[in-house]
């Protein structure tokens, strides 16, 4: 989901404020020309800070973009200049290793033209491939352990929260895997600031229940349809509920929008089901609602960066960081239907006018990372 940016010469600007403290020595190595590729909705927000903090270093950062989950409209939402390459392919298998394979070809001409030395990713399959292929060293970024990764690609060094403590992740990296503290979404959660005008964009009074709410990723290779089951349950106690009103954020404008308008006509015609019609300020949503519904993961880790309630109804396997995020009371899991209404509490919640500060030094981490990499490919 997106975050809040400075809108003066987004790609350019240096961090400034809070973000200084992240700023790093460069590498050694001098001046490198970086490669960064999105291939999904939360990478944007999280890359934004990244590429400035190497831009600052005074590195050149190519981006390219898959169109697919809004990522287009929301790189042009944050005014992140970028290459738009391939797109998503569906939810068969054979088709989206196909497609993997194909957008690969398409970004081919991007690396060879730009040499890139350095390339970045939250999980970019087709990257890799090209990676690997022009022997270009890479940063696999991660949250999640479970999720597929090609075979017999190993990039030269993997970044994942602390959270993530296998050391069997090791022998998957040429220099092994690095962490850092706290949550890939405290890297944009940093310099976040609360606009309270998203209020009024949506219509939502003061004094209603606001309940923000991403449904499961139903062409993800992880889904499990537990979680559709617990999705249709969460809407209808929400509906059912007086003063509540439901922000939906579905993953695609088509199917997943279209089934919720038929499954809840009436609620989407009063309003009781909001369904945007254009990319939202993500984190100042989830600051301004009252308690997070996801079927995901990075919505239920930005709310929990912001120290809203969140619930989650993920029911494919559980990674390390969501663990973690359940043992300290920071989210909430729920299993079955019939814990819906036993565990959900739509109640309106105290709000300070900006979250808490505190030390999220994430992104000091990750620059770290990448400039250790850096210096180890030139010693190389």
């Amino acid at each position: 989901m997106p975050t809040q940016v400075d809108h003066t010469n987004r790609n350019d600007v240096a961090i400034k404020g809070p973000a200084a403290r992240n700023r790093l020595v460069p590498s050694a190595s001098g001046e490198k020309r970086v490669w960064i590729d999105l291939d999904n909705t939360p990478h944007v927000p999280f890359f934004i800070p990244i590429i400035r903090g190497l831009q600052a270093d005074g590195h050149t950062v190519t981006v390219t973009a898959r169109d697919a989950f809004g990522v287009r409209s929301l790189a042009e939402y944050h005014g992140l200049a970028c290459r738009i390459v391939g797109r998503h392919y569906g939810a068969n298998r054979f088709v989206k290793v196909a497609g993997t394979v194909w957008r690969a070809i398409q970004l081919l001409p991007t690396a060879l033209s730009t040499r890139p030395q350095l390339c970045m990713s939250h999980g970019s399959r087709s990257m890799e491939l090209v990676a690997s292929l022009l022997r270009v060293p890479s940063i696999l970024l991660f949250d999640y352990e479970h999720a597929r990764r090609l075979p017999l690609l190993k990039p030269a060094m993997g970044v994942a929260p602390d959270a993530i403590s296998d050391p069997s992740l090791n022998r998957q990296f040429k220099y092994g895997l690095r962490t850092y503290s706290g949550l890939k979404e405290d890297v944009y959660a940093l310099t976040f600031r609360a606009d309270p005008t998203i209020l009024s964009q949506l219509d939502v009074h003061a004094d209603e229940i606001l309940v923000t709410i991403r449904p499961p990723a139903t062409e993800a290779h992880y889904h499990n349809p537990e979680s559709e089951a617990l999705f249709a349950e969460v809407v209808q106690l929400l509906g059912e509920t007086p003063g509540v009103r439901m922000v939906i954020l579905p993953r695609t404008s088509t199917s997943q929008a279209d089934l919720i308008r038929r499954t809840w006509p009436a609620w989407c015609s009063e309003k009781k089901i909001i369904l945007p019609d254009r990319a939202l300020d993500g984190l100042n949503l989830v600051w301004f609602s009252d308690l997070v519904v996801s079927g995901g993961g990075t919505m239920n880790r930005e709310a929990a960066a912001l120290g809203v309630p969140v619930y989650s109804i993920f029911r494919g396997k559980l990674g390390a960081v969501d663990q973690d995020l359940a043992r300290n009371g920071r989210l909430t899991l729920i299993a079955a239907v019939e814990d819906v209404r036993r565990q959900l509490r739509p109640v309106k919640r105290t709000r300070t006018e900006h979250p808490a500060s505190s030390d999220r030094p994430a992104l000091r981490q990750i620059l770290s990372a990448a400039y250790e990499l850096m210096d180890l490919s030139r010693a190389n």
